[in-house]
């Protein structure tokens, strides 16, 4: 597909989302002025952007799969504005749920669908309320406080019952049908689709249903939203759709199952693919998820998901994806838990790694960003693997680089790359503190960051003064 016709598969985006970097402060309502157009994929395919005005979009989103499913609107609503307070731009949600979504009706009693039929939505006559209201409620309530729904619209078991209570509902025609229900009744609306559901197609019929669905979202909104897709771990959208025209961008799940997932190894590789196409890790480590789903081997905290988000953003991603494993399944007490979840998803919505990704941004969003090219030849000093494995980008004009130590300690750069009178910061990724960074004696090219160890991970913030660019101190 070329630049042009990306451009026009764009979705009304409120740019109140974007104005997070320049107001300074996050959650700013959307005006109606500060809707400029349509978001589409950038003219060099790395990243995504508002099509009217060509401003960068950071895609960052927080998992919450059974928002439409075990949410009531009052729940919603303090979901929604707490994401939007922290700096979110996205929410990834499920039509069809997980969790029995065509059987287990929603908060208010409703099913999706007239017998589990997907060609025949549960539309209650005489403006009676329904399944398909309460999906409309979110989506446009998300929309007002500025944020985007990454909109799937089935989890994986529907159409590919590996696990899961299923059942399987989708055939191809089944799909496009559906897809085209979905694209039409939300056309207008600031949805990203995303196909998929956790789960990789296994048989030709499985890539027939994917490819159906995305022709019927298409018929049904004209092309108006982007798509992508998101596996299942370890998988990657590319490897089954990465030259079909309708996967606008890439999307992999480096999961659950180990400590010290490489995420950024798979953003470097699927950013070498052809065509070009933006990627990210829709899927990392969710913060208090348990490690290979067992408890015994440990849970990944505030530190696994930022070394995440650091290390897929410096390698390229366009965007990047937090969980907390009570939140997507929305528990309280008195449900089921999945996987051992702990903490009613009301007080998991303030756990560190959230208020974490809004610190993300704020840095990302005083620099351009969307400007960064994954630089390992600005490390001096052997990398290898591991929790201490660092990560460079560096602006493609050189006037500005991001350096991460996921362990703090020392770093050594080539000096020669930065250019003399260069100045550098060291930024606190865990609390939004900045502070001066001056060179070890007698070697220019050397850092020490303020702390060491895990948990004291830090970027240093390497400016070469050649551009005017907002002070961080």
């Amino acid at each position: 597909m070329t630049p042009a016709a990306r451009s026009r598969r764009g979705f009304l985006a409120g740019v109140g989302a974007l104005a997070f970097g320049s107001r300074g402060r996050p959650g700013a309502p959307t005006t109606a002025s500060e809707v400029a157009g349509r978001l589409a994929v950038s003219t060099d395919g790395r990243h995504l952007v508002d099509a009217a005005s060509g401003r960068p979009f950071l895609y960052l989103a927080d998992t919450a799969w059974e928002l439409f499913h075990r949410l009531d609107r009052e729940q919603a609503e303090r979901y929604l504005t707490d994401r939007a307070a922290k700096g979110f731009t996205v929410i990834q949600a499920v039509a069809l749920a997980e969790l029995d979504g065509l059987r287990v009706p929603n908060a208010y009693g409703h099913r999706p669908f007239v017998g589990e039929d997907p060609t025949r939505p549960a539309l209650a006559p005489g403006g009676a309320d329904d399944y398909w209201d309460h999906v409309d409620w979110i989506v446009d309530r998300a929309a007002e406080l500025g944020l985007f729904v990454g909109l799937l619209p089935t989890w994986g078991d529907k159409w590919n019952e590996r696990w899961g209570v299923g059942r399987v509902v989708f055939d191809p025609p089944q799909a496009e049908e559906y897809g085209r229900f979905l694209g039409e009744r939300y056309a207008a609306r600031r949805v990203i689709w995303i196909l998929g559901g956790d789960r990789n197609p296994e048989t030709p019929e499985h890539v027939q249903v994917v490819r159906a669905l995305a022709r019927g979202l298409a018929r049904g909104d004209g092309g108006a939203h982007l798509m992508t897709y998101h596996p299942q771990g370890g998988g990657s959208s590319a490897q089954w759709f990465h030259e079909d025209d309708w996967l606008d961008f890439n999307m992999f799940q480096s999961g659950h199952a180990a400590l010290l997932t490489p995420n950024h190894a798979t953003t470097l590789r699927e950013r070498e693919r052809r065509p070009v196409k933006p990627v990210l890790d829709g899927e990392p480590c969710y913060e208090d998820h348990p490690v290979n789903w067992k408890p015994e081997e440990g849970w990944f905290d505030e530190w696994d998901v930022r070394r995440a988000a650091w290390g897929s953003l410096l390698s390229g991603a366009c965007g990047h994806t937090y969980g907390n494993h009570n939140v997507w399944q929305m528990w309280q007490p008195g449900r089921e838990p999945v996987s051992a979840a702990r903490t009613a998803w009301y007080e998991a919505l303030d756990h560190p790694g959230a208020f974490q990704m809004g610190h993300l941004r704020w840095l990302l969003e005083r620099r351009p960003w969307h400007e960064l090219e994954p630089a390992p030849g600005l490390l001096a000093d052997p990398n290898p693997p591991g929790a201490d494995h660092k990560l460079a980008a560096r602006a493609a004009d050189g006037s500005f680089a991001l350096v991460y130590l996921p362990t703090g300690g020392s770093v050594g750069l080539n000096a020669s790359i930065l250019g003399a009178g260069s100045t550098a910061h060291w930024f606190n990724p865990r609390q939004r503190a900045v502070s001066r960074a001056a060179p070890l004696p007698a070697d220019a090219g050397r850092f020490s960051a303020p702390a060491t160890g895990r948990n004291n991970d830090w970027l240093l913030v390497v400016d070469a003064g050649t551009r005017e660019l907002p002070a961080l101190g």
